[in-house]
């Protein structure tokens, strides 16, 4: 059986490490490659670099920024944020960055998805599905602000038909709050799609994690979790294990 992932997340405005809550609320809360470098020594699966305002602003993720990340670790980086073009993708792989997230450009052009898989390979492909609970089936895009009517399990699976390699699935109502994710949509979406899904949003203790796996996702992904709490992505791994979830464990 594969190992299950448990990714750390870093949330930026471009500038500084950010917290929020319901992707809004951002507050600066420190230095993005601090934060990269306490997670490199903590032993991390992988890490995830996302630039939370950059759709909204109309600018990409900074390679250097990027770059600055990647050069602290030894381990996969997937990094995100702003990226609508294949040049744009390209300068995120080559700052260092082993997979892009696409969020707003892979909703509004279902055929860029494609366009990178065919470039870069599937692998290299994320596709964000950040999705809306307030009674009506939608999801959000440019950093939360634009919402988009349907269901978020159609718009992974129309993802993984254009050649997405792996869906992060976020949940707008429960980002940043630490009350526990959403089990449901995750179930659905995992049902649907053949390639990893990555659960976020909500996580505030390991057993949140172990309920996400138990759903079917593949991979967990917390930020607020691993820098607000005493918890850590090594402790995560250890209750998992003694849960009877396969995960990577450190020689």
């Amino acid at each position: 059986m594969a190992k299950r992932r448990v990714v750390p997340v870093l949330l930026t405005d471009g500038v500084s490490l950010v917290k929020g809550e319901q992707f809004k609320s951002w507050r600066t809360v420190g230095s993005v490659v601090a934060a990269a470098r306490v997670f490199s020594m903590r032993d991390v699966d992988e890490l995830a670099l996302l630039d939370v305002t950059a759709s909204k602003e109309g600018r990409c993720i900074s390679p250097e920024m990027v770059k600055s990340v990647a050069d602290c670790l030894s381990v996969p980086l997937t990094a995100g944020g702003g990226v609508r073009t294949l040049a744009e993708f390209e300068a995120t792989l080559r700052a260092g960055a082993d997979k892009v997230v696409l969020g707003s450009s892979a909703v509004r052009d279902p055929g860029f998805i494609s366009a990178a898989a065919q470039r870069f390979g599937t692998q290299a492909v994320v596709v964000a599905v950040d999705a809306l609970d307030d009674g009506v089936a939608a999801i959000a895009i440019d950093g939360g602000s634009t919402r988009v009517e349907g269901d978020p399990v159609l718009f992974a699976r129309a993802a993984v038909d254009a050649g997405a390699g792996e869906i992060l699935l976020q949940s707008v109502r429960r980002d940043g709050l630490l009350m526990g994710m959403d089990l449901e949509l995750i179930a659905r979406v995992s049902a649907a799609v053949l390639v990893p899904v990555v659960a976020s949003s909500g996580a505030g203790e390991y057993a949140h994690f172990l309920s996400a796996f138990e759903a079917g996702a593949d991979a967990v992904a917390a930020g607020a979790m691993f820098q607000f709490t005493e918890q850590t992505p090594r402790g995560a791994r250890n209750f998992l294990q003694e849960h009877g979830v396969p995960v990577r464990m450190a020689g």
